[in-house]
């Protein structure tokens, strides 16, 4: 799909869409590193992929469509099989007499066109779209076999109870690689990628096996599986990760990979025994997250200064802080992605490696042989690494260990289990960490949370009176509006009376009216003021205080501040911050 750099250039600045700077920019960048001029404008954030795509339909005099909250009839869909829409990104959505309207990202692969013509039989019609809508419409093959997969898993356990399972106690490993077994796990692994699922629970009861999903932080009920299941899925599972089929007693933690929908996912694994049997947990890893910014995860205004400011440096500490499935894992990758050039060596020390990340030198701990993050911390400063990631900062030995390797010209990234940014520090301080050594090494401390983000229906509305006040006493609403407008997120005359907030709404899309998640961040700078309140030794809401007189927004600002943008809701933000 070729359009030259004049046209593009010449539509965009009569469109007011991008200023003629910040093309040239991108058109230097572009021919320095061989990517066209489209991808580095969204890239940079300059211009969304959607109105890009737009542009590029009008030029080409082509129509465009959105697909990301179309709910596409499965007959219609079906028309081109899912690995050929997955792999040249051509969506059939519209079927009326002898025509089919198919979305493309390039409505020049006349390859792909032909095919779905010689098999439909029909007159074929190509529309522009974008990545988000091709996306949104692949996960809807998936939702389109959810009858079929119940049905599968239906099937199977009928035939494991026809085998008598319950008897073959003594022969576990032919259980596991029965057909049954293999066909129920592979059934659930999909089932689950195509709900979205972060994680599978499956929990024994005493008259069944209850399998459910964590859906954007949410768990909910997927089904319920015959007790005599149970035995067959909690072995073919153990052999997938590599755990001892006969031993019931004991935790156990392993690993597998898999491939459900196309992509490929990484399987956590950790199986505890409980009164009934063993509760199996799967964290379901992704395994690339290249491509994500820092803006995309949820970093904005002065907090993305912050980050991007820390970053440029070549020693120091930077810490995500949160609870467990608050997104630090995320975060980190996210700054590793920045920063993994060719001129740097980055090493890491990690309890799980969640992503593979190329040219990332990433090192597993293993508890059980003595190899500790601060075992491992040693041996990684001997490796001349100029980016040092630690999974956590669990005990002292790994925090000195860590702050003396921001002070011997590292930069390391880590995180810490506290509620808060500034709880990062008292908590340093408490593990042993001298307050010289903090000041001198810590850059910028990040508190961080995931909400659910709104799917694309629902309803709006404006504050009431009550409500407003009521809003007051949980936030600083003066900071959040002010930062809503020197973001120009709203005009400079607003009043909160004036900015409309989004309640969900159940659709085809989501049940719930949530689809996916967010981060919620603050960012606390180790500034001169903040480094004086260390050498004092003094509480996390000092400093927390202190950074707010300072420009810092809360998570719970940063939440409203997202709702104010339509991302999510303030019940949500609120859910999640008082957890």
């Amino acid at each position: 799909m070729y359009i030259s750099d004049d046209h593009l250039k010449s539509f965009l600045a009569d469109a007011g869409l991008v200023a003629q700077k910040d093309f040239e920019v991108a058109e230097k960048e572009a021919k320095e590193s061989g990517r066209t001029i489209g991808d580095v404008l969204t890239a940079k954030s300059v211009i969304g992929e959607d109105e890009l795509r737009r542009a590029y339909a009008y030029i080409l005099g082509i129509p465009f469509v959105s697909l990301s909250s179309v709910a596409i009839p499965f007959e219609t869909l079906s028309m081109v099989p899912e690995p050929v829409a997955r792999r040249n990104n051509i969506i059939a959505y519209s079927h009326r007499g002898d025509e089919l309207e198919v979305a493309m990202l390039d409505t020049d692969d006349l390859a792909a066109i032909d095919f779905v013509k010689k098999k439909t039989r029909l007159k074929i019609l190509p529309r522009l779209t974008d990545a988000a809508s091709v996306k949104s419409a692949l996960k809807q093959y998936q939702r389109g076999l959810k009858d079929n997969l119940g049905d599968v898993i239906e099937r199977e356990t009928v035939a494991l109870e026809r085998a008598g399972t319950e008897n073959l106690g003594e022969d576990l490993q032919k259980i596991a690689e029965g057909v049954p077994a293999v066909r129920i796990v592979d059934t659930l692994i999909r089932h689950a990628n195509a709900q979205g699922a972060s994680d599978i629970h499956m929990e024994p009861m005493e008259n069944s096996f209850l399998i459910r999903y964590r859906i954007d932080g949410i768990l909910h009920d997927a089904m319920e599986l015959p007790k005599h299941a149970a035995a067959a899925v909690t072995a073919r599972i153990k052999v997938l990760a590599n755990m001892k089929l006969d031993e019931h007693r004991i935790p156990q933690d392993g690993r597998f990979g898999a491939e459900a929908g196309g992509e490929k996912i990484s399987f956590r694994v950790s199986i505890l025994p409980v009164y009934y049997g063993e509760k199996i947990v799967m964290r379901l890893l992704r395994d690339s997250v290249s491509g994500f910014t820092l803006e995309s995860i949820g970093f904005h205004g002065s907090g993305l200064d912050r980050m991007h400011e820390a970053m440029r440096g070549t020693t120091g500490m930077i810490l995500s802080c949160g609870p467990t499935g608050a997104g630090k894992s995320t975060t980190l990758y996210t700054l590793l992605d920045l920063v993994n050039t060719p001129n740097v060596n980055i090493s890491t020390i990690e309890d799980p490696i969640e992503y593979q990340m190329p040219r990332v030198n990433q090192t597993q701990v293993r508890p059980e042989i003595g190899f500790t993050f601060a075992n491992g911390l040693r041996a990684l400063v001997r490796q001349d690494p100029d980016i040092v990631m630690v999974g956590e900062i669990r005990d002292k030995e790994t925090a000195s260990l860590a702050i003396n390797a921001a002070l011997t010209g590292h930069l390391v990234l880590s995180t810490l289990h506290t509620n808060s940014a500034a709880g990062a520090i008292p908590r340093l301080l408490d593990m042993g960490v001298e307050p010289f050594l903090l000041v001198s090494t810590l850059r910028v401390a990040v508190g961080q949370r995931l909400v659910r983000k709104l799917s694309a229906e629902r309803e709006t509305h404006t504050l009431s009176r009550d409500e407003q006040a009521q809003l007051d006493k949980l936030v600083d609403t003066g900071s959040v509006l002010r930062a809503l407008k020197e973001e120009k997120v709203v005009a400079k005359t607003t009043t909160w009376k004036d900015i409309e907030f989004s309640t969900p709404k159940p659709s085809a899309e989501s049940a719930s009216g949530y689809a996916g998640r967010a981060g919620i961040y603050e960012v606390l700078p180790v500034t001169t003021s903040i480094k004086e309140l260390i050498m004092k030794s003094a509480t996390g809401d000092e400093i927390e205080s202190r950074a707010r007189e300072e420009g810092m927004l809360t998570m719970a600002e940063d939440g409203i501040f997202k709702a104010a943008q339509g991302i999510s809701t303030i019940e949500e933000v609120l859910r999640v911050v008082k957890e």
